[in-house]
């Protein structure tokens, strides 16, 4: 008798367990990346928000109050410094890479990604991004690539891994152009091979909306029209206007979508990717704008998260930082309220500056280049300047907007008029923000958590380990 209570009592611990390690399992996963998003980008935002308060501290972001953190070092199979390529890879697998390769080893055998773990598992999956869904680390979810400029193989890619929803500003390279041109031959472009393999293309949130109902699979880009502008991403923050598709948005969706089948688990990853473009910029307003989207992408994921504490775990971290962000240049102070004075993205400054060139017929006055600097910089208004600040905007002017034509300055991802260029970087030094380099450092980013299994996230990790602890989270065989 006594052996049978026995029996009976180990039974029943051994099935209350099960159900507790069932139920610790996370059934929905968001993985959130801050393409660019170091440490000093997420401090700086939150300083920032303060500064706009009067006060001189932190406003914690939504994602900062995540009960779990750690710090993930970023450097790649081959590079101190990781490109995206690699640090995606990293993120999305498990595995070091050479930079630029995505989805494979430093040997170019082709490693699966979380992602991959979560369908095989009957979870429904999601891989979306502010920028196009073919760039380096949305591709490093489902592509296998030595070089991630291979655009119109990684759209190739996307297809054969058939996710259930992919989202972005477009594809970057849909009819293999380059290639064509190339070789005089022309290929299927990849929206009618996504038709035919059974996606449903929106163009827009509203366009979704009407389509989603209906659709067995989705792909989610901007507007045609959008996309005619710049089809490389959506638009900054900053420089928003109303019908512009938002990362909360594309977050929204995704959710919708996944969710069409309840008695599934999902998996989606949201790529906040504009956080380095400002980053290659080292345009200090338009960085920390962006980190505050990401972070109303974020919301959308926790809104889900309260109806489903149990069940949800939202991991949000970066591939690498980019810029060198330091906060403080000299003096032991900082002014980072005077940021709020930049109306626009030093790109879309550009774009002011060249519809200035045509309205004057390239002879733009010295007033009308200040009435310009005052609306988009709050120069001479909000913003005083010193004598020396002043000197150097108009030199700048004289020589681009004068008989010499202007040599457009570059970064990774934009050329830029030299006075755009020229404001921004008074603005920094009027904030005391400096940066290292238009590219990208080795240090460490941060890692935040919530929900079933954040508690894996703790302490001094690799981005290798990423991957592996969410996988272990849900559960996910491999």
């Amino acid at each position: 008798m006594n052996t049978m209570k026995k029996l009976t009592s180990l039974l029943l611990f051994l099935v209350l367990s099960v159900l507790s390690l069932q139920a610790q399992q996370a059934k929905y996963v968001f993985y959130f990346i801050g393409d660019g998003m170091g440490t000093n980008q997420v401090l700086g935002t939150e300083m920032y928000l303060s500064e706009l308060k009067g006060e001189i501290g932190v406003t914690p972001l939504l994602f900062a109050q995540f009960p779990y953190a750690a710090m993930a070092s970023t450097f790649s199979a081959t590079n101190g410094v990781t490109d995206s390529a690699a640090a995606g890879t990293a993120l999305a697998t498990g595995h070091k890479t050479k930079n630029g390769s995505v989805g494979v080893t430093k040997d170019q055998t082709e490693v699966s990604s979380v992602a991959v773990w979560a369908k095989e598992n009957g979870y429904r999956v999601g891989v979306s991004t502010s920028v196009t869904v073919d760039h380096a680390t949305p591709a490093s979810f489902y592509a296998h690539q030595g070089d991630r400029g291979s655009s119109y193989q990684i759209g190739l890619d996307l297809i054969k891994a058939g996710f259930d929803f992919y989202a972005g500003s477009d594809f970057d390279d849909p009819t293999n152009f380059r290639a064509s041109r190339r070789e005089g031959k022309t290929y299927d472009n990849l929206y009618d091979l996504t038709q035919k393999a059974g996606y449903t293309l929106a163009r827009g949130y509203k366009d979704y909306q009407k389509k989603a109902k209906k659709a067995e699979k989705m792909i989610l880009f901007q507007t045609e029209e959008a996309s005619a502008i710049d089809r490389a991403s959506i638009p900054y923050a900053i420089d928003r206007k109303k019908g512009d598709m938002t990362l909360a948005e594309i977050t929204r969706a995704g959710i919708n979508f996944l969710s069409k089948d309840a008695s599934k688990g999902f998996f989606l990853m949201v790529e906040g990717g504009k956080i380095d473009w400002a980053g290659h910029a080292n345009d200090a307003a338009t960085t920390f704008q962006e980190v505050l989207d990401f972070d109303e992408a974020i919301k959308v994921a926790y809104e889900f998260y309260e109806q489903h504490p149990d069940e949800t775990l939202i991991v949000v971290t970066a591939d690498h930082e980019t810029g060198g962000l330091v906060l403080g240049n000299g003096a032991y102070a900082l002014n980072l309220q005077a940021l709020k004075a930049q109306k626009v993205s030093e790109g879309n400054y550009t774009a002011v500056l060249k519809e200035l060139r045509k309205k004057h017929k390239n002879q733009v006055s010295w007033e009308t280049i200040q009435a310009s600097l005052k609306e988009y910089f709050g120069f001479w208004d909000t913003i005083q300047l010193r004598k020396g600040q002043e000197e150097q905007l108009k030199a700048v002017y004289e020589k681009s907007f004068g008989a010499e034509a202007a040599n457009m300055e570059r970064n990774l991802y934009q050329q830029n008029e030299p006075l755009a260029g020229a404001a921004k970087r008074i603005l920094n030094q009027i904030a005391l923000v400096s940066w290292a380099s238009g590219s990208h450092s080795a240090g460490y980013v941060p890692v935040y958590a919530i929900g079933a299994g954040a508690e894996k996230f703790v302490g001094q990790i690799d981005n290798t380990e990423i991957p592996v602890k969410i996988a272990e989270a849900a559960g996910f065989e491999r």
